[in-house]
């Protein structure tokens, strides 16, 4: 029997399978945008705040090595990644209050995403570094703090 003093331990794994179903949501409507977006000539007929929204989480995706390049090869920029999500999380700041429920559980949705997949992304990088299988690209003046992983072409990170 448990002592009614002593504090029970509660492990919460239903976040981990909402994400998981929040991610593969986000990845459906991205890819029929897509669809949609190449079946129009490649870009949208109209523009709103979920294409902002979507252009914003696309950035942070492919500089954490989720979405490769147009060559074919995938790269991590921590930096700029963040950056990408720092200019969401202003967007939500500077909009509250003044969006409609599902556009705001989509920002809100699109930034937890993001922040748990930097934070997984950053841990694989730094093992990646302590392990010393990480490999520094050639800096490109565009991209700061650019890597990548060896052999890492396509679009799985293998640090």
């Amino acid at each position: 029997m448990s002592d009614p003093e002593t504090p029970k331990i509660i492990v919460d794994d239903d976040w981990k399978s909402s994400a998981k179903a929040e991610k593969e949501k986000l990845a459906a409507a991205e890819k029929e945008k897509a669809e949609q977006a190449a079946a129009s000539g490649g870009l949208p007929e109209k523009l709103g705040f979920k294409e902002l929204i979507s252009l914003f989480a696309t950035q942070a995706l492919m500089y954490m090595g989720a979405i490769p390049d147009q060559s074919g090869r995938s790269m991590v920029s921590l930096e700029v990644a963040k950056l990408n999500i720092d200019l969401l999380a202003v967007v939500q700041e500077k909009t509250k209050g003044n969006l409609s429920d599902e556009e705001q559980e989509m920002i809100d949705g699109t930034l937890n995403e993001l922040r748990m997949s930097f934070v997984e992304v950053a841990k694989a990088v730094e093992q990646a570094a302590a392990d010393g299988t990480l490999q520094q690209m050639q800096q490109d003046p565009n991209v700061a703090g650019a890597i990548h992983p060896e052999g890492g072409s396509g679009p799985d990170l293998k640090i």
